[in-house]
């Protein structure tokens, strides 16, 4: 498999099986202790989206690799582009988890950023599992349904973040913001967030994105979140 950020080594594996002829495999080495973290949110999450993502069948440590195997789903990566078919299954798996509680021990969203004053921090506090990262390689789509995977960057906060999160992914794949607010107002929580919080997450973001790589380099990525202040369900409190 050519595409993979947390693991190191990514495959179809082809066997005979009594949960099918194909599984999906992903390893990294014992030693990396980054990829091992985060394969090790994988495993512990599993169980908590059962259902919007693919199951877990075994782990192996073994030869100085950490490798997992997943069941295979037959899908490709989502298409967030304007039009798409895929933007209806992509809503109703992100719906589908949107009231999975944090298990314990999940780190809390809030504490990506230590400068985070008391106030912004009581408004970004939350007991929501968010997956953090639903960019179109984690969103498989295929058969009328769709899976969010890679569970490695997981966070507890206001359920409403990941919607926050994935409008902002729609509009980097060319849909206009208005658009992408539209899809985004199907989600009670998203439809219910406190327009102070959502201010927040914006402002924390792009400060931060802007400290990574400066004013012009942030530029784009700032203006999609600044976007998310547009929505007419927040101008109109």
């Amino acid at each position: 498999m050519t595409h993979g950020v947390t693991c190191r080594f990514a495959a179809v594996l082809s066997t005979v099986s009594t949960v099918g002829s194909r599984l999906f495999i992903k390893g990294v080495p014992v030693d990396d202790a980054r990829g091992a973290a985060a394969q090790a949110w994988e495993v512990g999450l599993n169980p908590w989206v059962a259902g919007a993502s693919p199951r877990l069948l075994w782990q192996v440590k073994a030869g100085g690799w950490d490798v997992l195997g997943f069941e295979w789903v037959d899908g490709r990566h989502a298409n967030l582009s304007p039009g798409s078919a895929d933007l209806a299954p992509v809503a109703e798996v992100l719906m589908a988890v949107q009231g999975v509680r944090a298990p314990a021990g999940v780190p809390l969203v809030t504490d990506r950023w230590p400068d985070l004053d008391d106030t912004d921090r009581a408004l970004l506090a939350g007991g929501a599992l968010l997956h953090t990262d639903t960019n179109p390689h984690n969103l498989l789509v295929g058969g009328g349904r769709a899976w969010v995977v890679d569970w490695a960057m997981p966070a507890a906060g206001p359920a409403w973040v990941d919607v926050a999160y994935t409008a902002v992914r729609l509009m980097e794949e060319g849909q206009a913001a208005a658009d992408a607010l539209r899809w985004a107002a199907q989600f009670p929580s998203w439809a219910g967030a406190d327009p102070a919080a959502v201010e927040a997450l914006v402002k924390v973001t792009c400060r931060y994105r802007t400290a990574r790589v400066g004013e012009r380099g942030a530029r784009g990525s700032n203006a999609r979140f600044k976007a998310l202040l547009g929505a007419r369900q927040f101008a109109a409190r």
